[in-house]
């Protein structure tokens, strides 16, 4: 399961996207990017950066770890904002992402990368439906000299009206405004070595680490277990076609577009 520590000192709020994060330090001595259940975004942000922290470090992709964050509402007490004083209030298990100190933010015109490297990146946010890694908003970090993936809060958008689900999750992948898309990644060699390894097992791994409280309430399931496997179901799917349904089509492994 998921790490599960207790913030000790609250440091300060990062206003960065809507999602209001704030910094802490917790019992276990470490620093956490806390992503609160309370914030406006709601408990779906949290559960897809759950599982899309949980696969891509399964998959070998250089992701942060999460960790279930909970608060004491005392922390709230000392804090000016009102906004920010009412999220910690609320307590009880947040998201928190483990805070890699000193990392820089991501230069797609000043870095190298490889076709194969890049295509690792494409596939993965195309596996999980990120609309959010365009180079207007790399949501990349560079830390001890790689590039690592953050916030991942707006992947899976489907999840957000399951009734019409799997025919939204069908549709094609855009990554023509992808922040790695100038090293012509190489979709279709990430395909033939990532998608092997997303199988139903992997993925039931995966979204176990998902907090019930999370995903209780959810119309039209029975509880948390089956709301998994749908998450499950969706994700073991795409991972057998999404190289073959992008926009535009995916490179081969000579870098060059492949034809359709």
């Amino acid at each position: 399961m998921l790490r599960d520590v207790t913030a000790t000192r609250y440091i300060a709020p990062l206003r960065e996207g809507g999602s209001l994060p704030g910094l802490v330090e917790a019992d276990d001595t470490g620093l956490w990017v806390v992503k609160f259940a309370g914030a406006a975004q709601g408990r779906k942000t949290l559960v897809a950066e759950v599982i899309c922290a949980e696969l891509g470090r399964r998959l070998g992709l250089r992701v942060p770890e999460p960790a279930v964050v909970r608060l004491d509402p005392v922390l709230g007490l000392g804090e000016p904002d009102p906004e920010v004083q009412h999220l910690l209030k609320a307590g009880g298990p947040n998201l928190g992402v483990r805070f890699l100190s000193g990392a820089l933010g991501f230069d797609p015109l000043g870095w190298e990368m490889t076709p194969a490297d890049a295509g690792r990146v494409v596939w993965f946010d195309a596996l999980v439906g990120n609309v959010d890694r365009s180079w207007r908003n790399p949501n990349l970090l560079v830390w001890q000299g790689e590039p690592w993936l953050i916030d991942h809060g707006a992947t899976m958008i489907w999840h957000h009206h399951w009734p019409s689900a799997p025919k939204a999750a069908a549709r094609p992948y855009d990554a023509s405004d992808h922040v790695l898309a100038r090293f012509r990644p190489d979709v279709r060699g990430a395909a033939a070595d990532l998608a092997p390894r997303v199988t139903a097992e992997l993925l039931a791994e995966v979204t176990a680490q998902v907090p019930d409280a999370w995903l209780d309430g959810e119309p039209g399931f029975d509880g948390p277990e089956s709301l998994r496997r749908a998450y499950a179901e969706i994700l073991l799917r795409r991972s057998r076609t999404v190289h073959e349904n992008l926009l535009p089509a995916p490179a081969g492994r000579d870098g060059e577009r492949a034809a359709r």
